[in-house]
């Protein structure tokens, strides 16, 4: 339930801070006095989007913020959903927005998206405006008045999950017919580059490896050379030359030396010891050097086999626009995997198609099960209707529900159809293509009365949805948001007509003020004369007369009663 509004430099409102209360509410005003701005301000807190001409003139920041009581509609798992803190008592909903666009919404002052705000709000209010009477020709909200009386929505929620099942296995059934077909009209092609890529029996890493070794096989003589140098300077002389003796000989007889003097100068022991081990990692040196010189000799065969099997990879890589052999791997493995879809196609269709087959089943059955209860329903709202309908001065009205079969869609296989009549000799046809402004105002407030007690819903504004009717009929019309406003309901009517500003439990005025920064918009709560007052101006126009002041205190006194 809404409990305070509150907004700050919004087109034509400076600042205004006003309580609500529980129960039937009605606002009135003359016409561009600004109801329609207070509606606007409400949208913004519902998700609507922003616009920089909203704000006042000469302004830094516009400001709107609505605090709510939702202590008895359990929304606390929305919160928790959100990482919003919960309070039941005072929720609050903020929008501000700045000369430069930016907006910024605020849920009991944590920062939300303006989808998050939305959500919480259509839970929230729910405005119905003159322009929502176009929604009678639209088929869906027919339908989804249906299953809110049939309290459907566990039910369809099943069929919607099943549903969107069956449509991603129908997606991927066609998928895998587009690929099928397009791999099989390249299948000798795809065999062909695949035998290439698997005679070059290709491995990880060996690019790198046949490029060290042709680089290797093309400079042995450089290599047997560099060997051969080392060998020389650290092998011993075998002619026993001293002159010629090699580092390891030589390093040798520095060991002996040191070690013939460490008994009478012990410090060289110590020394000895690490030229030995020095002595030890040069002969080891040694014998790898030998060794390699010995082995590595020039293959030109060898060589020739690297640079043939390396231009082939080259060529691999050019050819399929790669530059390494874990791409060309890659493609390997991709081409084995639609050469093996191809080959196993037919057992992979027939699986998908089982499956599609399987929910398509699914889906029928609750479709089914969705038919029955919407046509239990529906037989509820043809009998509630005209009794409805013929209380708000449409004595011969005909209303009735046609639900027709149709293809699998996204709300079952139901396509429905409200067809009316206000008389007994115009054959029945679809509401908004027969009824007046003034019936299709009528029709919708039945309606929204008839849902209203199956969503709980805080707070309903009906803007002007009196419009043309009069008299007795917008007497019963505001008996139906009386009786709407009695069910822990908020209702709040923006009316042009005294007959339904009287029956509310609370009454605003909307009004335009001039002063020296031009026009204001100001909204008040009446008091008991000044609603005496105003029903009295709306009864006889801007000159009031005893009449008039006589006339309204009788509708007031009249709302008392009821």
């Amino acid at each position: 339930m809404l409990k305070q509004l509150y907004i700050n430099n919004f087109t034509l409102i400076d600042t205004l801070d006003i309580p609500f209360n529980p129960g039937f509410s009605v606002i009135t005003g003359e016409t561009g006095a600004g109801k329609s701005i207070i509606l606007g301000a409400i949208n913004l807190l519902l998700g609507q989007r922003a616009d920089t001409k909203c704000i006042k003139l000469n302004t830094h920041k516009c400001v709107i913020e609505a605090h709510f009581d939702i202590s008895r509609y359990g929304m606390e798992n929305f919160f928790n959903d959100c990482g919003i803190d919960y309070d039941a008592d005072d929720c609050i909903l903020r929008r501000e927005i700045s000369p430069t666009g930016k907006s910024r919404a605020f849920i009991n002052d944590t920062p939300v998206p303006l989808s998050t705000m939305r959500m919480l709000g259509s839970q929230l209010i729910d405005i119905h405006s003159q322009h929502q009477n176009l929604l009678l020709n639209e088929e869906n909200f027919q339908l989804n008045v249906i299953d809110i009386i049939a309290e459907n929505k566990p039910l369809l929620e099943k069929y919607k999950e099943c549903f969107a099942k069956l449509k991603s296995v129908r997606k991927e059934v066609m998928r895998m017919r587009e690929e099928t077909e397009e791999n099989k009209k390249n299948e000798d092609f795809i065999r062909f580059q695949l035998k290439e890529l698997v005679d070059a029996g290709l491995k990880p890493g060996m690019q790198e490896e046949l490029e060290h070794e042709g680089d290797m096989l093309n400079h042995v003589e450089e290599i047997k050379t560099a060997l051969y140098c080392v060998e020389n300077i650290l092998a011993a002389n075998n002619n026993g030359n001293e002159e010629h003796s090699g580092i390891t000989d030589k390093l040798k007889d520095a060991v002996r030396s040191l070690e013939n003097v460490t008994d009478i100068y012990p410090e060289t022991k110590a020394l000895a010891e690490r030229m030995e081990s020095c002595y030890i990692e040069l002969k080891d040196i040694l014998q790898e050097v030998s060794t390699n010189a010995a082995n590595i000799e020039f293959d030109p065969q060898r060589l020739e086999q690297v640079n043939s099997t390396l231009d082939k990879i080259y060529s691999l890589e050019q050819k399929h626009n790669v530059t390494t052999i874990d791409e060309l791997l890659s493609l390997q493995t991709d081409m084995e995997a639609k050469l093996n879809r191809i080959d196993n196609s037919d057992e992979e269709m027939a699986e998908l198609l089982e499956k599609e087959q399987k929910l398509s089943n699914e889906c029928g059955l609750l479709a089914d099960q969705l038919t029955s209860t919407r046509a239990k329903a529906a037989k509820a709202i043809e009998k509630e209707m005209p009794e409805r309908l013929m209380a708000l001065g449409i004595p011969k009205v005909r209303f009735t529900i046609s639900i027709e079969n149709k293809e699998l869609g996204a709300d079952g296989h139901d396509r429905v159809a409200f067809l009316f009549s206000a008389n007994t000799s115009t054959p029945m046809q679809p509401v908004a293509q027969v009824a007046s402004g003034g019936e299709i105002a009528r029709v919708m407030l039945s309606l929204k009365a008839m849902i209203s007690g199956a969503v709980k819903l805080p707070t309903i504004i009906f803007d002007e949805i009196d419009t043309g009717v009069s008299g007795k009929i917008a007497e019963k019309m505001a008996d139906i948001m009386q009786e709407m406003a009695l069910a822990e309901r908020q209702v709040i009517s923006i009316t042009h007509l005294p007959q339904i500003a009287a029956k509310g439990t609370t009454h605003y005025k909307v009004y335009k003020e001039e002063g020296e920064s031009g026009t204001t918009s100001r909204m008040n709560m009446l008091t008991a004369d000044e609603r005496v007052k105003e029903i009295a101006q709306m009864l006889s126009g801007s000159e009031i007369t005893e009449a008039a002041v006589n006339n309204a205190k009788e509708l007031l006194k009249s709302k008392q009663n009821t």
